[in-house]
């Protein structure tokens, strides 16, 4: 009898210890600085939930996009938190894919940026929690531009850009006039490459859904892009994406970078940057059109509809894209390097704005993107720099190659046009947009 009731104790004990084991939360994210340092700052959150256990999966931007998109379509459920952006929210929010998000009263809704809530958002419910947000501009180093009696203002022209470049560009002084993102991704060279077509007066797709590849803006805009970085950019631009770019013009390699407006705390911080003190910010460039010229991102933590710890993932997204993690940011490492481009009450934190001298033209560029009217030509779809629609990361991956070897310099920039063209045309006929 002593030994049954031992045994029932045991059991009993067994089952006591096992309802309290910590749930596990794997998290897949991007080797983003601000993620990076999320990692580091989440074992206050493991001390404020003992219950949850955290795991990483950090991965290079293109890696991240193609492992979510296979685990979210088969349901392969090798995740319970993903990074994912703009533009795939939409789209797996309304076939069902994510799990609509629901935050408490204290996490503030309404204080997110429109553009930022909206672009996350299907029928007015959130599925996707904005963790840093972007548009673009333009980065330059002033003491540069003063030397050469360079005046650039709040809204440059590519013209002017190019002019800059020509002036400062001095690879024997290990200075490059300008750097740009070559590597090929829809969401790599892309982004880019597609706010400088809008600019050109170019879209993706006319009214009947027929790209527009071969257009004589996409023809203009490739040309200038090729010329500006073959003559005035760094070796191995074709290779160069957001990460490659950072450390070269941290490293002082830079003088003029166009990209995504978060890059501005990092090339800003003294403890990263040689040129901290030398850089200013304007608009991104213009040419035809200010149409569609800067992009709009937000990096955002979602939880898949086949995740079994929904509540536990709701509680960490909460924590990571709230105001008091962006005050622990500050607190932890400066002002000057909190996740920016989400929130409105970041804009109106006098310590932020008095350590981010980018905060004007980040916002000004955030505040201007709009993702329903980013083109001269009338478009059917949705989106600055990608085209909202399933078949858009087929397509763009096919012509982020083709630009890619344009600019290696591996093929001619018509020929990489027609072979863009011809590509998008058989996605676009595949998926029955037109015969």
């Amino acid at each position: 009898m002593k030994f049954r009731a031992i045994l029932a104790l045991t059991a009993a004990l067994g089952l006591a210890g096992a309802s309290h084991a910590a749930t596990e939360l794997v998290i897949a994210t991007v080797n983003n600085g601000h993620m990076i340092e999320m990692q580091k700052l989440s074992p206050e959150f493991e001390k404020a939930h003992p219950d949850i256990k955290l795991k990483w999966v950090t991965l290079e931007e293109g890696v991240l996009r193609q492992r979510v998109t296979t685990d979210i379509a088969t349901k392969g459920g090798q995740f319970d938190i993903m990074t994912i952006g703009m533009y795939e929210t939409p789209i797996w929010g309304k076939k069902g894919w994510l799990q609509a998000l629901q935050p408490g009263a204290s996490y503030d809704v309404d204080d997110l940026l429109p553009a930022m809530r909206n672009g996350l958002s299907v029928d007015g419910k959130l599925y996707a929690a904005p963790f840093y947000g972007e548009s673009s501009m333009l980065m330059y180093r002033k003491d540069l531009a003063d030397k050469a009696g360079v005046q650039l203002g709040d809204h440059p022209t590519w013209a002017q850009v190019k002019d800059f470049a020509a002036k400062i560009h001095n690879p024997k002084a290990g200075i490059y006039g300008i750097c740009l993102r070559g590597k090929p991704g829809w969401g790599d060279n892309m982004a880019f490459i597609t706010t400088l077509a809008n600019t050109y007066g170019g879209q993706w797709f006319d009214m009947a859904w027929k790209p527009q590849l071969e257009s004589q803006p996409w023809k203009d805009a490739i040309h200038f892009y090729v010329d500006l970085l073959t003559k005035y950019g760094p070796p191995g631009s074709s290779a160069n994406s957001f990460n490659e770019i950072l450390a070269l013009f941290n490293a002082g390699k830079c003088g003029m970078w166009v990209d995504a407006t978060i890059a501005a705390s990092f090339i800003s911080d003294p403890k990263q940057s040689k040129v901290a003190d030398k850089v200013a910010f304007a608009q991104a460039p213009v040419a035809v059109t200010p149409k569609g010229a800067n992009w709009l991102w937000a990096w955002a933590l979602a939880i898949p509809s086949g995740s079994k710890k929904a509540a536990e993932a709701q509680k960490f997204i909460s924590w990571a894209t709230s105001k008091e993690y962006i005050e622990l940011v500050g607190k932890t490492n400066g002002w000057g390097t909190v996740p920016t481009g989400t929130r409105k009450s970041t804009y109106a934190n006098p310590e932020f704005l008095k350590a981010a001298k980018f905060a004007a033209a980040e916002k000004a560029a955030i505040d201007s993107a709009n993702p329903n009217d980013s083109t001269l030509p009338k478009s059917p779809y949705v989106g600055v720099q990608f085209a909202a629609i399933p078949e858009f990361q087929a397509i763009g991956i096919a012509v982020g190659q083709q630009m890619s070897a344009a600019l290696a310099g591996k093929t001619s920039v018509e020929a990489a046009l027609k072979a863009s063209q011809t590509a998008a045309e058989r996605q676009m006929k595949k998926a029955g947009y037109y015969k």
